[in-house]
Formats: structure tokens, sequence, C-alpha cells
């Protein structure tokens, strides 16, 4: 869900074109998993009020990375867990892979 800085820029029509064209460059595939149909387009440079207007970052095909949702949950959910991907603590708080 889009911040209340981030609102304007979302709703954009400069935004909604770029996105177009970024997943179009792309082919819908999730450049993390190949994931088909994928349509999160992830800014690589967390937005914030600093860069929101700052085309560079916001509109700039360099910054962007298709993600499926999956892959978009991971990156932003996961980013600080402190395990990595596929390990996890068990009941008794040791560190195992996941199941």
């Amino acid at each position: 869900m889009a911040r209340e800085f981030s609102k304007a820029f979302y709703n954009s029509k400069a935004w909604q074109q770029t996105r177009k064209a970024y997943v179009l460059s792309k082919f819908g595939i999730c450049e993390r998993c190949g994931q088909p149909n994928s349509k999160q387009v992830h800014h690589k440079t967390y937005l914030n009020e600093s860069n929101i207007n700052n085309p560079e970052v916001t509109l700039n095909f360099d910054n962007l990375e298709l993600l499926c949702d999956i892959c978009h949950q991971k990156e932003h959910n996961e980013k600080y867990s402190p395990t990595i991907w596929g390990l996890e603590f068990d009941s008794n708080g040791d560190l195992i892979q996941k199941k």
C-alpha cells in the first residue's frame, strides 16, 4: 500500500505509463524467479519523501525491477528477517531448513 507522501506519484500518468512500459519490456516475467504474468514494479532504491519528485529515482528503468507477488513480499517482508531465505527457527530456537 502506498504511503501518504507517494499516493499522488503512484496515481500519476507518468508512473502509469512508465510502469506499463517496464512490464512490457520484461515480457511480464519476474526478474528474480521467472514467474510469468508478474505485475509488481519494484523500486530498487525505495521511494521516500526526499526522492519522490526525482524522476531519476522514480521513473528510471535502471531503478525498477519486475517482481511476482511472492518475490515482492520477500523483498519487503523478509529483507530484515534474522534468517536467510530457506531457513527458520524451530520450537527449540535452533536454525533449521524450511520444510
